[in-house]
């Protein structure tokens, strides 16, 4: 899926929100969700860029799991009238990173 498709979905996943994305904003999200999946599927390497093609829809749901959390960063606890919001962590769920399997390589 190219870049363009990328931002293309993404800003389908949350135009819901009522707020217009721009692409800069919605490849920046997609550049910091790219790096959280690389570092958890090659957790001893740097030199990989690129997120595999198997694990580009999760690249997306949590570009767009940050996206929606904006502005609310950390929440441990809120709740205003009836609506409450606890967040598992100030970062990516472990949730959502458990179906990324980690590749490691054999030392020579």
């Amino acid at each position: 899926m190219s870049n363009e498709e990328k931002i293309a979905v993404l800003k389908t996943m949350v135009s819901d929100s009522g707020t217009p994305y721009t692409d800069e904003l919605l490849t920046v999200y997609l550049d910091i969700a790219g790096r959280k999946v690389l570092r958890r599927l090659y957790p001893f390497r740097s030199d990989v860029t690129e997120v595999p093609e198997e694990y580009e829809y999760k690249h997306l749901e949590i570009a767009a799991y940050l996206i929606n959390k904006r502005g609310a960063e950390g929440e441990t606890s809120h709740s205003e009238n009836g609506i409450s919001r606890v967040y598992e962590d100030a970062d990516i769920p472990a949730s959502m990173l458990r179906e990324i399997t980690p590749h490691c390589g054999v030392f020579a």
